[in-house]
């Protein structure tokens, strides 16, 4: 990527959002946090983020709603829980609705970083594969005018 990776980081604990946003800041990353999940939704309706870290728990929504209702502004976005509750139904819950990793508070800043990463690197793979595949739809459609065209000219 040529641009510089955004991620928004989503806790209402305002502390958690300043370690996280200076941990991915040094790494290179441009972050943006946001204490609300309806102050999150609004903000992926007016910039691009490639990645969201979304505590489970939020004052006025749970971070599974949050991801829900990104889906249709920023489908591309990778979306990890952060949860200092971890239970299987929540782990469960996260994955059903859409959810594509799940990490723990207190996390390792490695084992985070690495997640970042995993997820960054898929979307990339993601991105990639939607290109090929728009490229061979171009180039078969290009086939099938040539095609189509020689039998017009025929009648």
């Amino acid at each position: 990527m040529s641009e510089q990776t955004r991620i928004l980081v989503i806790d209402d604990d305002e502390n958690i959002t300043k370690v996280v946003s200076a941990i991915l800041k040094d790494q290179g990353y441009s972050v943006d946090i946001a204490g609300t999940g309806t102050e999150a939704i609004k903000k992926t309706q007016t910039n691009h983020y490639d990645l969201m870290l979304v505590d489970i728990r939020l004052p006025d929504m749970e971070g599974t709603e949050v991801i829900i209702r990104v889906r249709d502004t920023t489908p591309k976005i990778r979306k990890i829980i952060v949860t200092g509750y971890p239970t299987l139904q929540n782990a469960v819950t996260a994955v059903n609705r859409g959810a594509d990793a799940y990490i723990m508070k207190p996390f390792d800043v490695e084992k985070m970083l690495a997640t970042v990463k995993e997820q960054l690197e898929k979307q990339k793979e993601e991105r990639k594969f939607s290109e090929e595949r728009v490229a061979e739809f171009i180039e078969t459609r290009v086939k099938e005018m040539n095609f189509e065209e020689p039998e017009k000219n025929r009648t």
